[in-house]
C-alpha cells in the first residue's frame, strides 16, 4: 500500500513560516552578537577595575571634579584624604559580608580642603557594636576605594531616613538626614582594612572591619553568546527540514 504524501503548503503559508524562521534566526543572532559585545565590555571593566584597585592612592576628587565623577571614570579608584571625623553623625547601613550579616558603619569626614566625604569605616556585626565604636578623634588619613552613591535603598526595601533605617549607602540622603554643613562629595570611600583578620573571622581584633569591598564581576557572557548562537543554528536546521519536506511534497504531487 502506497504511503500518502501530504499536499504542498500554499505560498502564503510557506511565506509565513519562512518569515517566522527568519525572524527567530535573526533575533537569536542579534542576541548572540550583543553578548559578544557585553563580553568585551566586561573584560575591559575587570581590567580597568583591577588596575585602579592596585594603583597607588591618589587624592580624592574635590568639588571642582564632582560634576565629572562617574562610574566609568572613577569607581573603585584607590584614593586618600586627610581630615577629621565629625562626631555623632555615624550611619548604620544593613550589609551582608563574608563575616555575615550586620552593618556598614559610615562616618562623615571633614577634609582639610573644607568639604565632607562619607567614609565607610567598615563592617560591624550589630547595632551595639556600632554604638561602641566612635570614629577616632584628631586628624587622620584615610585610604580606600571610591564608590558611587547608592540612592533609594536595597532590593524591595526603601531607605527610611526618619527612622534611621538604611538599606543602601545613599550619600545625598544620609547627608541630609544628618544636616551635614557645607559641600558633601557625591561619592563615599570604602576604607581599607586596618589590620589582618584572625583565623576566626567573627573574632575581629577591632571593629569596624574595613577592606571588605566585593570586587567580583560575574562574566558569563561567552556562555550566553554560545547558547544564543546554538539556538540560532537549531532554528536554521529546523527551517532546512521544513524546506526539504516541502520540496518532497511538491515533487510527489507534480502532474505527470
Amino acid at each position: 500500500m502506497a504511503t500518502s504524501v501530504k499536499p504542498p503548503r500554499s505560498t502564503f503559508v510557506l511565506g509565513l513560516i519562512g518569515a517566522v524562521f527568519l525572524a527567530m534566526f535573526a533575533g537569536l543572532i542579534a542576541l548572540g552578537a550583543w553578548q559578544v559585545q557585553r563580553l568585551s565590555w566586561k573584560r575591559d571593566l575587570i581590567q580597568r577595575v583591577e588596575s585602579r584597585v592596585h594603583a597607588e592612592p591618589a587624592a580624592a576628587p574635590g568639588p571642582n571634579d564632582w560634576p565629572a565623577v562617574s562610574a566609568a571614570r572613577d569607581e573603585y579608584r584607590h584614593v586618600r584624604l586627610r581630615g577629621r571625623y565629625l562626631p555623632g553623625a555615624d550611619t548604620r547601613v544593613q550589609a551582608v559580608t563574608e563575616l555575615g550579616p550586620g552593618f556598614w558603619l559610615l562616618s562623615p569626614l571633614r577634609s582639610d580642603a573644607g568639604y565632607t566625604v562619607l567614609v565607610n569605616r567598615g563592617y560591624v556585626p550589630d547595632a551595639r557594636t556600632a554604638q561602641s565604636t566612635p570614629p577616632p578623634a584628631g586628624e587622620i588619613e584615610v585610604t580606600g576605594l571610591l564608590r558611587l552613591s547608592e540612592p533609594g535603598g536595597g532590593f524591595l526595601r526603601r531607605n527610611q531616613p526618619a527612622q534611621q533605617r538604611w538599606f543602601s549607602r545613599d550619600v545625598a540622603a544620609i547627608a541630609a538626614a544628618h544636616r551635614l554643613d557645607g559641600a558633601t562629595a557625591p561619592y563615599f570611600v570604602d576604607a581599607e582594612r586596618a589590620a589582618p583578620l584572625p583565623g576566626d573571622l567573627r573574632q575581629a581584633p577591632q571593629w569596624p572591619v574595613g577592606g571588605l569591598t566585593v570586587i567580583k564581576f560575574p562574566n558569563n557572557h561567552l556562555q550566553y553568546a554560545l547558547t544564543w548562537f546554538v539556538l540560532a543554528l537549531m532554528v536554521a536546521w529546523a527551517g532546512w527540514r521544513v524546506w526539504r519536506e516541502e520540496s518532497r511534497r511538491r515533487a510527489a504531487h507534480k502532474t505527470p
